[in-house]
C-alpha cells in the first residue's frame, strides 16, 4: 500500500520533517522503503501558487525546490488523468469545493491508499483513508 502524501505534509517531510508526528514519519519511513510514497502533480501547482501568493518561501527558487523534492527516494508523482479528473468531480457524499484537495483525494481512492494529511475536511471526509 503506497501512501497518498497531501502537499502540506510533502512540504513538510523535504523540507520540515520536525512538522510531523513521530507516527506519521515513522509510517512515512516504513512505506517509502516498502511500496512507496505518492504526490499528485496537483501539488507540484499547489506549492507554486502559494510562492506566487507569498504564502510559502524557500531558501531557493520554487523550481529548484520542486526538483529537488520530486527527487526524494521512494516518491512518484502521479500523473492528472483523464479519470482522476472526473472522479474529483464525482466523489460520493459531501466534501468541499478545493480542486486541489478533490483531485488528492480521486488520487488516493484510485490507489486505494491512504493520505497523509493533518487537513480536517480531508480527516472528516468518509470517503478516504487518512494518516495524522
Amino acid at each position: 500500500m503506497a501512501l497518498v502524501l497531501d502537499t502540506c505534509s510533502w512540504i513538510w517531510f523535504t523540507s520540515d520533517p520536525s512538522r510531523l508526528s513521530k507516527a506519521v514519519s515513522e509510517e512515512i519511513q516504513r512505506e517509502k522503503r516498502r511500496t512507496g510514497l505518492v504526490i499528485s502533480t496537483i501539488s507540484l501547482w499547489e506549492v507554486a501558487k502559494l510562492v506566487q501568493k507569498g504564502r510559502l518561501r524557500f531558501s531557493i527558487p520554487c523550481r529548484d525546490w520542486i526538483d529537488r523534492s520530486m527527487r526524494v527516494d521512494g516518491l512518484t508523482v502521479y500523473p492528472l488523468t483523464p479519470e482522476i479528473c472526473v472522479d474529483s468531480t464525482e466523489l460520493p457524499g459531501d466534501f468541499h469545493g478545493d480542486p486541489a484537495d478533490q483531485i488528492i483525494v480521486a488520487t488516493a481512492r484510485l490507489l486505494s491508499a491512504p493520505i497523509v494529511t493533518s487537513d480536517r475536511k480531508i480527516c472528516d471526509y468518509p470517503h478516504c483513508t487518512t494518516i495524522w
